[in-house]
């Protein structure tokens, strides 16, 4: 096994998803940073792809098309991000047309909820920070309840009312684990579970997920991400190892106020673990 340590940074958002910064001056930002071979991951979204491939290339950037697929697995959101993958997979696109039709009812209902609790224009609110209302998600949501001064935190706003069992939530039924790797693999790709340190899953069902993940084809799993402490990187390097997963990294970058890591800010792999990005070299 070889780490091929290239600045990698393979997760990550743009305005066309939930992200701030448009695909361009994300990918000039990417290129600014130091990375070396770079995704975009907009959530249930390709359109930003050929405009961030296209900058990529002029600045020298190996760039590779990705996506993050909201599933839901065990009743629990899920994230799977398709690297590698081909835009165009007319099985990808439609897949994704209709999580985005759920998102826009999801958002709807999100919107009458915080209204019942005393939150007044907060769906019209979360539309003016995002680009596609089939594509509004709870952080634009928060976005806006933190312009209004109703939390002095962007986390707060989850932690008091959009997070799971909050009484803002709203859950949705999103792909299927099966779905969502069918979709990715039917397009070239190469399916990822995303930051999984970010679910609050017991130990049976953390390794129920994994083996659920390998037995229908999964292929890797984020190690390094902003999402994770440290600690973690050591935790997931140890579940690939285990499972014989490829590894990835991935700042999840949003937005240079917001996110934790900028692009390009992540540590390297921990040792001994493969890849996902070395058979692209």
């Amino acid at each position: 096994m070889k780490n091929v340590e290239l600045n990698a940074d393979l997760h990550c958002h743009s305005s066309q998803s939930d992200g701030v910064l448009a695909p361009r001056e994300l990918a000039l930002r990417a290129a600014r940073q130091g990375v070396q071979i770079w995704s975009l991951t907009d959530h249930d979204e390709l359109s930003g792809l050929m405009t961030a491939g296209a900058v990529a290339s002029e600045q020298g950037l190996q760039f590779v098309p990705g996506v993050e697929i909201s599933v839901i697995w065990m009743n629990r959101t899920i994230h799977i991000v398709g690297l590698n993958i081909d835009p165009a997979n007319a099985q990808l696109v439609t897949g994704l047309e209709d999580i985005r039709l759920r998102r826009g009812e999801r958002a709807r209902a999100m919107g009458d909820k915080l209204e019942k609790l005393g939150f007044a224009g907060c769906y019209e609110g979360a539309l003016s920070y995002a680009s596609n209302a089939l594509l509004l998600s709870r952080t634009h949501f928060a976005r806006f309840m933190l312009e209004q001064g109703y939390c002095s935190r962007l986390q707060q706003v989850f932690d008091l009312y959009l997070g799971e069992g909050k009484p803002g939530f709203v859950g949705a039924q999103w792909a299927s684990l099966e779905q969502a790797l069918g979709w990715i693999h039917a397009s070239g790709g190469v399916a990822v579970v995303a930051h999984p340190g970010r679910y609050r899953l017991s130990s049976n069902q953390f390794d129920a997920l994994f083996d659920a993940f390998r037995d229908l084809g999964g292929d890797a799993i984020e190690v390094v991400t902003g999402s994770h402490y440290p600690a973690q990187y050591l935790e997931y390097a140890n579940v690939a190892r285990r499972y014989g997963f490829l590894a990835s990294r991935g700042s999840d970058f949003h937005s240079p106020g917001e996110s934790r890591i900028d692009l390009g800010q992540l540590p390297q792999l921990p040792p001994g673990l493969d890849p996902v990005w070395s058979a692209w070299l």
